[in-house]
């Protein structure tokens, strides 16, 4: 096969990996990636490629176990026994309560910002854009999604490669007098480390999602990809939001680092502040692509993180109560619904301390990080996968070491914070 026929094949199976690319760059790169850069420079890149490296085999899994058995890694959790799926619920429940208000919470600040709509509260755009993702999910469903991101996705890959360019060409800014390089082993920098690394790509309970996507992608098309097709989507998926969080590590360090600039954590203010970091380093004329390239970048992440928990809330109510004729039929629209109404009311009533709703969502995801790990890692060593297709030596030893390298930091992770 040519080079230009295999990457015609390529385009046409986008989808599933597409769609994870589109959830991963949101929160993790767009905020961290930058803050990594901005405070402690390209030392960054070696935790942003650990964890991608590390962390690979648990979203592979998620194609590899859907590709084969025609299931969600959802319905695996049920075979390996209830309490695999009671387990993964109760996981599923705080990030549906906090992670979503916080993605849109974010999107709202940098609407409120691009528009300058300064009088309008976060809770009031959010709203709107409640209203407009609904819509599109509800009338488009997974069709509209794919097609729709793959634009998305190619306009903010060149926007910040552009971007990134003009940054490196431009120079590093000016580092102030007496800058003292911030120390990243100590408590403030292992908590930021560790947040780093949790949500990168991302939190590693997103595996199932991109389990559910592969059964819509298999419901929408004519031809379902043979397992080397659906790996070879997913890869080019994981390694495009590496690179972009690289690409968002270099422009935090050459645009702040050495600047003793603090990045705010406040949406609205931490918006203005990514905007102007980027025209004030590269031009005026650049407002236009950074904030359009910044906007992108967190409502593709809100309407695939609000498209995924629903599909995932259905899937365990199906499971759970599988006489429900209404959850068959009806769930996916109510479940988009729902998840609106409920995060809409959470920002309206939580919204001055997202923060520690947030925090709270991020501590239960990194934890039982290792532990959903290994559950993936059960399925597909699972007798429903024949010997030939489960995942070679140097895989397992890999997933071992991600699962070992997870389990450290968890425990580390408590200790800071209990001890």
């Amino acid at each position: 096969m040519s080079i230009v026929a295999s990457i015609q094949k390529l385009i046409k199976n986008l989808g599933p990996g597409l769609l994870f690319a589109s959830t991963a760059i949101g929160t993790s790169h767009l905020v961290l990636s930058t803050k990594a850069g901005a405070q402690y420079g390209w030392i960054m890149v070696i935790p942003i490629l650990l964890a991608n490296i590390f962390k690979y085999p648990f979203f592979e899994f998620g194609v590899r176990y859907t590709n084969i058995t025609n299931k969600t890694l959802i319905e695996g959790y049920l075979n390996r026994g209830k309490a695999y799926l009671i387990f993964y619920a109760i996981i599923t429940l705080f990030s549906t309560f906090t992670i979503l208000a916080a993605l849109y919470v974010v999107t709202s600040g940098l609407l409120i910002n691009l528009f300058q709509l300064t009088n309008t509260p976060v809770s009031v755009v959010a709203g709107g854009l409640f209203i407009l993702i609904c819509a599109l999910l509800i009338v488009g469903r997974y069709k509209l999604l794919e097609i729709s991101l793959k634009y998305v996705i190619s306009i903010l890959f060149l926007a910040l490669l552009v971007t990134t360019i003009l940054v490196i060409a431009n120079g590093k800014v000016t580092e102030v007098e007496n800058f003292k390089t911030p120390n990243i082993f100590n408590e403030v920098g292992i908590l930021f480390l560790i947040g780093l690394m949790g949500w990168m790509p991302t939190a590693v309970e997103a595996s199932s999602w991109i389990s559910l996507w592969s059964i819509e992608k298999f419901k929408n098309s004519k031809h379902k990809p043979t397992l080397k097709e659906a790996l070879q989507e997913f890869k080019f998926g994981y390694f495009t939001t590496a690179i972009l969080a690289i690409f968002f590590m270099i422009i935090g360090w050459f645009t702040l680092y050495g600047t003793n600039t603090e990045l705010s954590n406040n949406a609205v203010v931490f918006a203005d502040q990514l905007v102007q970091l980027f025209t004030t380093n590269i031009g005026s004329w650049a407002y236009i692509l950074i904030a359009i390239a910044a906007f992108a970048t967190m409502f593709s992440t809100c309407i695939t993180a609000h498209d995924a928990l629903s599909r995932v809330s259905v899937d365990i109510l199906r499971l759970l109560f599988p006489k429900r004729e209404l959850i068959k039929n009806r769930g996916f629209t109510i479940g988009v619904l729902l998840l609106a109404v409920i995060n809409f009311m959470v920002i309206s009533t939580f919204s001055a301390n997202m923060g520690i709703l947030v925090a709270m969502a991020t501590f239960v995801s990194f934890v039982t990080a290792p532990i959903i790990g290994y559950m993936n890692l059960k399925n597909v060593m699972s007798h429903e996968i024949p010997e030939i297709n489960r995942p070679n030596r140097n895989l397992q030893i890999l997933t071992y070491l991600g699962i070992l390298f997870l389990t450290l930091f968890s425990v580390y992770y408590c200790w800071m914070l209990f001890f």
